[in-house]
């Protein structure tokens, strides 16, 4: 895409709005956002929004601004109860993953996306947001069956961290009504609350000079402007209108320390927060400029602190700094550490010596010009990838406009900004808004947040502040700048050949085979104007290595990916990179290993030199080792106080009994038998080899300029004779019924898993009929287990069918609910599923399952990732490419009797698993 001239701009200009944005308001206030685009066709992003949370609700409505957002959809004026998912999901909508909602502090959000293959659908999604906005019958039987379901959404959040937060929030909202007003509410007022006080929040703010729709998709925008005039023209706004009140939030004049824990906590974090600051206003161009400033400071700042994780010992696992949006209208400077081995002080110390030492000197010229580069290279991806943007992106940006007045000029406008403004930033200027924007420890919250358990050790609130009174004494250093080189090859290596060459007309791809054997195949795509990705996958995997040797090979990408490549290491060559966009990843699982990459369409030589680099010339550092080592030990120690870590593990030990190749969750002891020597032996004596690689780019490059490259770092790869086949380590699911209950956690929550497994034979007829059947009952457990029963919350069934080492089904159900409610909603599952045994799906069921797999099928038609995963399918599993062209065509022979048939085969109630959590205390 071409950049358009550039008028002389003036810093005092008002900001101006995406000039492809068709803005509005209605007489009655309801503001309006329209934009035409065409990613994905024949859809459109339809969203109401709501300026009112749960800050607004009254001491009686404490949650009932979530409950409401609800209530949307269980009735009103022109949906019965139930009709309108059903309606939905019959044009291929679905609940959840489509169709949602949510409330926070000060808004409330629906989003509705919307095919428009009929006109009849896109007039009916009009018609739903209007219900919602005024429509909503809130008729009492619903709202008393409403409750249980909102109760398990609670329950469902609860646990470690949900309990930290509840002391932790009212420090940071300061006394204020915010500390007051968590979105999920309290328990005893969603139990026992009158009706009307309900309907009274209805009426007081879901009212049209509080609201926005948002329409943006295939739509002709006079066309929906005409359908928001006739849908929403009437909303009334009641008289008298309650004022909506701004919520202030005290500015904290004093420091305060506090540490929290609970021995269910899977991280030990230090947290520094200041005091809170008014959002920055965005009313003219240099409001803008400021932006790319404040942008440029937080990305140096996170680079310094993420640098520190590179070393031989780092002070944190992870830290990050800056400005952050709090609630609506207020920012706060947040320093955040999840700490290392080293400790409370050593975090402490390198968090405030960044921070002070940003504030006192600076940024260096070196980092600028890195920052700039990064940055420039966002932009102009953003600005190639503008004609392709997802219609949901934009949705969200206008949202946010509405709620918190974000800048919407358009990417033209600024890509513009950012190419008139970047390059007149002096790093002068720079560093004096570091200065300001850097806040000094005179007033400051300081939270330790972390693990009580037993062995543990936590620091006092006493103690606490002598380590950051020590921290702050320390004199601030300026960063010492390092060279590297610009360059990620110095010498190229030489070229091979492309051997051989044909073309498929039928899918658009051309396949070669090079010199060394390595196979190729490419698709040049338009879906994307700047994205190309690369894949390749082989057999053999951590089957060719012992038991002995399961977690060499198990982490020995991790091992290699910490170490860094060539001469590089992983900081060193984030430096060289800036200003490009290109990675490639490799992976190793059971059975194969693999590669992945991905660039812009004038950074495929970047990638294709990582891979070279990657797969010749892993480095070895054993200080950076021991840091990996010892970070990943605190992480698995820390997760295994997590409730859910404790049953996952059951989980696979029920199953797959003591197989020691079943994957189970990290323990610190695993990582004491891994070998830098040998994980690195390992690595190379699979990526080490070319053999039988088949590569697949999918994306925005052209063919000639792409076949040079291919022969320079393709065919240049060393191939010597490596095995390439599986081997089966027979990890087998147990057979008859098994069943286990899991006592961890302190809440009283449960969580149900029934695992069914057993062999298969695998058709492409087959898997489709096996996922319809699984779609089938995840809208029977939403329909039946929650809405109707109220069992449930969220929840749902997956099923895999395997082809490696042996065909084999497996079929999860996981649904979390109160241990009361555990054995009625496995009777509730198993009558579900034993319905369909018996009389096989309605067709109205497995018609909505068809519509909404016809569209996403649509939408895969113009993915460069979905056509990447099904070419390497294809190649990795011997199958014809072409199928893909006849995906429609076997989803529509999909007939309820072979669902019957489906469910009678798969599942066996003599052969399977139920594994239930249950609290601690169980009672």
């Amino acid at each position: 895409m071409s950049l358009p001239a550039l008028a002389e701009i003036s810093l005092n200009d008002p900001l101006p709005i995406n000039p492809d944005l068709k803005k509005g308001k209605l007489e009655n206030g309801l503001t309006y956002y329209i934009q035409k685009n065409n990613n994905p066709q024949k859809k459109v992003e339809l969203r109401l929004v709501v300026k009112a949370g749960s800050v607004l609700e009254d001491d009686d409505q404490q949650g009932l601004a979530h409950f409401t957002e609800h209530m949307a959809f269980n009735g009103s004026k022109h949906f019965k109860k139930h009709q309108l998912i059903s309606y939905l999901q019959s044009i291929g909508v679905k609940f959840g993953a489509d169709l949602n909602a949510y409330t926070s502090f000060d808004e409330t959000v629906y989003i509705l996306p919307i095919p428009t293959d009929k006109p009849a659908y896109l007039k009916t999604g009009f018609q739903v947001l209007a219900d919602w906005a005024q429509g909503v019958e809130m008729k009492a039987v619903d709202i008393d069956k409403e409750r249980g379901i909102i109760l398990e959404e609670a329950r469902l959040g609860k646990g470690a961290s949900d309990r930290m937060m509840r002391q932790l929030l009212p420090e940071v909202f300061n006394g204020s009504k915010y500390a007051e007003r968590l979105p999920i509410g309290k328990e005893d007022t969603i139990k026992q609350f009158k009706h009307d006080a309900l309907r009274r929040f209805y009426k007081d703010w879901y009212r049209p000079d509080l609201m926005a729709v948002v329409v943006i998709g295939d739509v002709q925008p006079d066309d929906a402007e005409k359908m928001i005039y006739k849908y929403f023209s009437g909303l009334k706004n009641p008289v008298p209108a309650r004022a909506r009140p701004e919520i202030n939030i005290p500015k904290n004049t004093a420091s305060k320390t506090m540490v929290i824990t609970d021995k269910e906590a899977t991280n030990n974090m230090l947290m520094l927060r200041y005091p809170l600051e008014k959002q920055p206003t965005h009313e003219v161009i240099g409001d803008y400029r400021q932006d790319i400033i404040r942008n440029f400071y937080k990305s140096m700042l996170n680079r310094r602190l993420g640098a520190l994780t590179e070393q031989a010992r780092p002070p944190f696992l992870g830290a990050s700094a800056g400005s952050e949006p709090v609630v609506a209208g207020y920012d706060s400077f947040v320093a955040t550490a999840i700490l290392s081995p080293s400790g409370t002080q050593a975090a402490l110390d390198a968090l405030m010596q960044e921070k002070n030492s940003v504030r006192q000197f600076g940024f260096t010229a070196a980092e600028f010009d890195r920052a700039k580069k990064i940055e420039a290279r966002e932009y102009e991806s953003m600005f190639n990838e503008f004609s392709k943007s997802n219609s949901a992106s934009f949705a969200a940006e206008y949202i946010r406009n509405f709620l918190t007045n974000e800048p919407i000029p358009g990417i033209k406008n600024e890509y513009l900004y950012f190419k008139e403004f970047a390059e007149g930033i002096s790093l002068e200027e720079m560093n004096q808004f570091a200065k300001k924007a850097t806040p000094d420890d005179s007033v400051k919250l300081m939270f330790y947040v972390g693990s009580n358990k037993a062995g543990e050790s936590t620091p006092g609130v006493a103690e606490l502040q002598d380590m950051a009174a020590k921290a702050e004494q320390k004199t601030p250093e300026a960063r010492a700048e390092k060279t590297v080189s610009a360059k990620l090859m110095t010498t190229l290596p030489t070229p091979g050949q492309i051997v051989n060459e044909k073309e498929n007309k039928l899918l658009g791809l051309v396949e070669m085979t090079l010199s060394n054997g390595v196979k190729v195949t490419l698709k040049k795509t338009d879906f994307k104007n700047d994205q190309v990705l690369m894949s390749a996958r082989r057999a053999g995997g951590m089957s060719l290595f012992s038991d002995a040797d399961y977690y060499n090979a198990f982490y020995s990408n991790p091992v290699v990916w910490a170490m860094g490549m060539g001469n590089f290491s992983q900081k060193d060559m984030q430096e060289t990179l800036a200003g490009k966009s290109a990675n490639v990843r490799t992976s190793m699982d059971n059975y194969s290993e693999s590669i992945g990459g991905a660039s812009s369409a004038s950074d495929i030589e970047t990638m294709l030199q990582l891979l070279y680099l990657r797969l010749t010339s892993p480095r070895k550092d054993e200080a950076l080792f021991q840091s990996l080592i010892s970070s990943q030990k605190e992480l698995a120690r820390n997760s295994w106080a997590h409730p859910e870590t404790v049953f996952t593990d059951a989980i696979t030990t029920t199953i797959y009994k003591d197989n020691p190749r079943a994957f189970h969750p990290a323990r610190v002891e695993d990582f004491d038998k891994i070998s830098l020597e040998r994980s690195i032996d390992i690595y190379q004596s699979r990526y080490g080899s070319a053999k039988d690689l088949h590569f697949i780019f999918v994306g925005s490059f052209e063919i000639d300029k792409i076949k040079p490259l291919l022969a320079i770092y393709l065919a240049s790869l060393p191939v010597t004779d490596i095995k390439t086949e599986y081997q089966d380590l027979h990890i087998n699911p147990v057979q008859g019924i098994v069943k286990k209950e899991v006592l961890a956690g302190n809440e009283e929550k449960s969580t149900v898993v029934l695992s069914f497994t057993g062999p298969s034979t695998y058709t492409r007829e087959e898997n489709m009929r096996f996922h319809a059947m699984v779609d089938i009952l995840n809208l029977k457990i939403i329909d039946v287990l929650r809405e109707k029963q109220g069992l449930i919350y969220s929840g749902g069934m997956s099923g895999s069918f395997e082809r490696i080492p042996q065909s084999r089904y497996g079929i999860d159900a996981e649904l979390p609910c109160s241990p009361e409610n555990v054995d009625k909603v496995i009777t509730a599952l198993f009558g579900e599923i034993k319905k369909i045994q018996q009389s096989g799906p309605q067709q109205e069921d497995l018609n909505k399952v068809k519509q909404s797999w016809l569209k996403a099928h649509q939408e895969e038609l113009r993915s460069n990732e979905s056509w990447l995963n099904h070419l390497q399918g294809a190649v990795y599993y011997k199958t014809e490419a072409e199928a893909i062209l006849s995906v429609d065509k076997r989803i529509r022979a999909i007939t309820p009797a072979q669902i019957k048939e489906a469910a009678q085969r798969y599942f066996n109630f003599q052969n399977y698993a139920q594994i239930v959590l249950y609290p601690e205390q169980k009672k």
